[in-house]
């Protein structure tokens, strides 16, 4: 009776023991294939990787299949880049073919307003320039939006006195604001943050511009910074006609414009090219706004690279 179960004890030991060494040696080739996965994937994405085993295991078929994705992304990005100079191409040539004829339209109008003409041609003469003036603006408002898109433009940005960006912006939108008789306040700030002038300028002018159309006469717009421990905000707050909450996802994407503002002029791009440069730069914008109760646009900018 001993005898037997000591040999029962002797082969549960011998099999617990060779349980444990299948264990230990499924758990060894599961990690060298792993961190042969990984080293794959490494050198995929250095762009040095190339097959080295050449058999009937799994890794093998991983190999393999991991090459004929690269190469298949490989040509995939191949065709974007030649897409993307075509649309470089064609973007430059739509610049340089409409910028002379616009110029001289705007030109020849103007030469004719200086004449003495009768009234009716005075009338169709003035829509001739006002048409013109908002053919130049569409243009180059798509030519600018499709350069950022394709990377034709690229934002640089740096540290900035975020006053000298308000103080800019406000330069710019005061001959707006004042012919409506629209009181424009701003408070002074000594933040800095991370940004490129030139460009997040005309974005927030493109808001403040914005603030002016939709804002009655007699309105106010206030432009003031708020810094953060990462962002510094830009709040553009107007007293306006407002914009309803089901809209507010919209209005920044190209082309939109709600039934409500339809008699005002505009293509509905604006918004748009501002969302894309602030984005550019690592930021974004929010928008706050009731119906009639005005509208707070808030640019956030990064404080550091």
């Amino acid at each position: 009776m001993n005898t037997l179960v000591y040999t029962c004890i002797g082969i549960a030991i011998a099999a617990l023991l060779t349980v444990v060494v299948v264990v230990i040696s499924y758990r060894r080739k599961t990690k060298k294939m792993l961190e042969k996965i990984g080293e794959m994937l490494d050198s995929a994405i250095n762009g040095s990787f190339v097959e080295d085993v050449f058999d009937e295991s799994a890794l093998s078929a991983v190999e393999a299949k991991l090459s004929r994705y690269l190469s298949i992304c490989a040509a995939s990005s191949k065709n974007l880049l030649a897409e993307k100079d075509k649309t470089k191409e064609l973007i430059s040539d739509i610049s340089h073919q409409t910028k002379t004829p616009i110029a001289n339209i705007l030109l020849y109008s103007q030469l004719l307003n200086e004449h003495a003409l009768p009234e009716d041609c005075t009338v169709c003469v003035q829509a001739l320039s006002a048409q013109a003036e908002k053919l130049n603006f569409l243009i180059s408002a798509l030519v600018k939006t499709s350069r950022l898109e394709t990377g034709i433009i690229t934002v640089s940005p740096k540290q900035e006195a975020v006053q000298r960006l308000l103080d800019e912006v406000r330069e710019q939108i005061i001959p707006k604001a004042n012919a409506k008789g629209i009181a424009v306040a701003m408070q002074q700030t000594k933040t800095n943050a991370f940004f490129d002038l030139k460009w997040t300028t005309e974005a927030v002018y493109n808001i403040a511009d914005n603030a002016v159309k939709y804002t009655e006469i007699g309105g106010r717009i206030t432009l003031k910074a708020i810094p953060y421990e990462l962002f510094c905000r830009i709040d553009i707050t107007d007293n306006g006609m407002g914009i309803a909450e089901e809209e507010q996802s919209k209005i920044f994407t190209r082309f939109y414009r709600t039934a409500a503002v339809s008699n005002q002029e505009g293509v509905g791009i604006g918004l748009f090219l501002a969302r894309e440069i602030v984005a550019a730069e690592g930021g974004y914008i929010k928008v706050s706004s009731m119906p009639g109760s005005g509208s707070t646009f808030s640019v956030y900018l990064p404080m550091e690279k």
